[in-house]
């Protein structure tokens, strides 16, 4: 049994592995998001919003239509449509409809949101290089096939 768990929760035992291993993991994932969160705050955005910034980058000058950005989120986001309108208000993306079919929003990446992912590039090299001071890559492809392990099952086909 690992004692920065048991630090963390005050605890003395947890059994069985199944449950250190599922509490180690929830407790890791939230002190990398808490860490992001910050990063995030201090540029006045949200980690979703950021989120939908580095999907809409990753096919700029296109877009998406909000059901492939649901898709393709990192963690799930209860109203998305408000969270993009609330990004559109700010002026990091737009809205359109496509030539296509008119009944189909897509959204793209503005600018301004550009500039922000730019500006925010420096902060998010820094966190992936502190993730990288706390496993080495091996052990970081290692983490990321148990993760995928956990949630490969429930993915769509």
């Amino acid at each position: 049994m690992g004692k920065a768990i048991l630090k963390r929760l005050k605890s003395s035992r947890i059994e069985p592995a199944e449950m250190e291993a599922m509490l180690n993991l929830l407790i890791a994932a939230d002190a990398v998001r808490v860490r992001m969160e910050k990063l995030c705050a201090a540029h006045g955005i949200t980690q979703a919003q950021y989120n939908v910034l580095r999907i809409l980058r990753g096919v700029h000058p296109q877009g998406h239509p909000r059901c492939e950005i649901i898709e393709r989120l990192v963690e799930h986001a209860p109203d998305v449509t408000r969270l993009v309108d609330r990004m559109e208000k700010s002026g990091l993306v737009e809205r359109d409809r496509s030539a296509e079919d008119r009944r189909l929003s897509l959204t793209r990446i503005t600018p301004r949101g550009l500039a922000l992912v730019e500006e925010m590039n420096p902060g998010v090299l820094a966190f992936q290089a502190w993730f990288g001071t706390r496993l080495t890559r091996p052990r970081c492809l290692a983490l990321s096939r148990l993760c995928e392990q956990l949630y490969e099952s429930d993915l769509p086909d």
